[in-house]
């Protein structure tokens, strides 16, 4: 495996190049009804438009378009709970080699299916007794694959960065930026474009309750490990951040807050009944902070990084109930 250096800037510009007329570039939408309940002017970046659901396609697609020949024949292994386990699958599809992807046993019924119907083959395990990173690097070693780990990868970070890329090249700068937060590709990403494109722009990551082992890292000044948290943002259900994006994130990021469960579904409801649109729960971090006034805006330009829209409709259902 080569030797990888940590992502800059200048990787996002390349990444951007790599995935420009493959990844779709998402929409910005606004809404009158949150910039009232904020004071502030909210822009959107939504992507739940993005193929496969999710702004993991940048990330997954960017780092496969860096494979040689002999990766490519041996094809690509990753572990996810959902939505980077469909963006491999879709991008190995798209690239024309074999995927593996380690799911847990529990992972939503929608991901699984939808990662199986992009090519990919599945294995499961149980997130609670074993360790996927392990499992994930057995497999890679035993079958030759190359390891694309779900976030900390400098290409995968390289990807993700783009979206914030693609919403300041269009809306201009801003002075929040706020990202939903699992395991710190998204954020480590969105803060090098921000960095780059909006020097004044206040990072802000937003992570579940339950799971705040980013919000602790950051206070401690190093990589704290947390058990798996039971919360429904599944997507941001991880427990540590990752050696490529912790630095990025120590570096960039002003701060780091939490919104509850609850929050979560009130802000479903808002993105469904106001802006006519299906978030995930995870999708809905970025948002739920401003919304229910975790941090004040008022009278500022600020970015909302919704990242995916993957969920079951029963669940949907159970939720806007």
């Amino acid at each position: 495996m080569h030797a990888l250096s940590a992502p800059t800037y200048e990787d996002v510009v390349d990444a951007a190049q790599r995935i420009e007329g493959i990844a779709h570039r998402t929409p910005v939408l606004t809404s009158t009804t949150a910039n009232e309940r904020t004071g502030a002017s909210l822009f959107f970046k939504c992507e739940n438009f993005q193929r496969m659901g999710a702004f993991k396609f940048r990330g997954a697609y960017n780092a496969i378009s860096h494979f040689d020949a002999e990766q490519r024949t041996a094809g690509v292994l990753t572990y996810s709970s959902g939505n980077h386990a469909q963006a491999i699958a879709l991008s190995a599809r798209l690239a024309g080699i074999h995927a593996t992807i380690v799911m847990p046993h529990d992972a939503p019924a929608a991901k699984v299916a939808a990662t199986k119907g992009y090519g990919g083959e599945v294995i499961t395990y149980d997130r609670y007794t074993e360790n996927r990173e392990d499992i994930g690097r057995r497999l890679a070693q035993e079958r030759g694959m190359t390891l694309i780990p779900p976030y900390d990868h400098p290409h995968v970070i390289a990807g993700q960065g783009t979206a914030v890329k693609e919403l300041i090249d269009e809306m201009g700068p801003l002075d929040f930026l706020f990202v939903c937060l699992g395991g710190g590709g998204l954020l480590a990403g969105s803060a090098l474009s921000a960095a780059a494109l909006s020097p004044q722009c206040r990072v802000i990551g937003v992570e579940p309750e339950a799971g705040n082992d980013g919000q602790q890292s950051l206070a401690k000044g190093e990589i704290v490990h947390i058990d798996v948290p039971h919360t429904i943002a599944d997507g941001a259900a991880s427990t540590h951040l990752g050696n490529y994006n912790f630095p990025i994130i120590k570096r960039n990021v002003a701060q780091i807050v939490t919104v509850s469960d609850a929050q979560l579904i009130d802000t479903m409801k808002f993105f469904a009944q106001r802006m006519k649109i299906v978030v995930e729960p995870t999708g809905c971090l970025a948002a739920a902070a401003l919304l229910e006034k975790v941090v004040p805006v008022e009278g500022k330009r600020v970015g909302v990084l919704i990242s995916g829209g993957n969920v079951d409709l029963q669940r949907l259902g159970e939720f806007l109930r």
